[in-house]
């Protein structure tokens, strides 16, 4: 399918209107999808046929000191990544202590479950017989 003979200029008005915050058939947002809306085009029509066009505008919205919208989001989506990579870093290191404690406990456990077994099988443990004191209360 061929694009419209006046697609460019479709595009490049609806860039003027977006980028002047008077937008006729969408939201204003900077973004393609937008852009195209705005434009009354497939999305495609700026991402494959007329890329230059989809570059023009990104370059209007910077040199504007604005930020497209599709960048905010991404830039939004680094910094929770980032803060969701510190918090399994944290969790991390705090299972790794946890590990070292438990490995620590086991050695422990083994140890002393050894020395007890030793003191078993080796006589060494002497049965010592109690004095019993007498009772005091009436007998049975």
């Amino acid at each position: 399918m061929s694009p419209a003979p006046n697609e460019r200029d479709r595009i490049r008005s609806a860039m003027d209107r977006t980028l002047a915050g008077q937008p006729e058939h969408s939201d204003g947002a900077l973004t393609v999808v937008a852009l195209a809306l705005e434009a009354e085009v497939p999305r495609n029509a700026l991402t494959q046929r007329h890329p230059d066009l989809k570059n023009e505008f990104y370059d209007k919205v910077r040199a504007r000191g604005q930020t497209p919208d599709s960048e905010k989001r991404l830039r939004q989506q680094v910094r929770r990544l980032k803060e969701l990579r510190a918090a399994d870093a944290e969790e991390i290191a705090q299972l790794k202590a946890d590990v070292e404690a438990l490995v620590g406990a086991l050695h422990q456990s083994t140890v002393e479950n050894r020395l007890l077994r030793q003191q078993l099988t080796g006589g060494a443990g002497v049965v010592r017989i109690l004095p019993t004191q007498p009772s005091t209360g009436p007998a049975h």
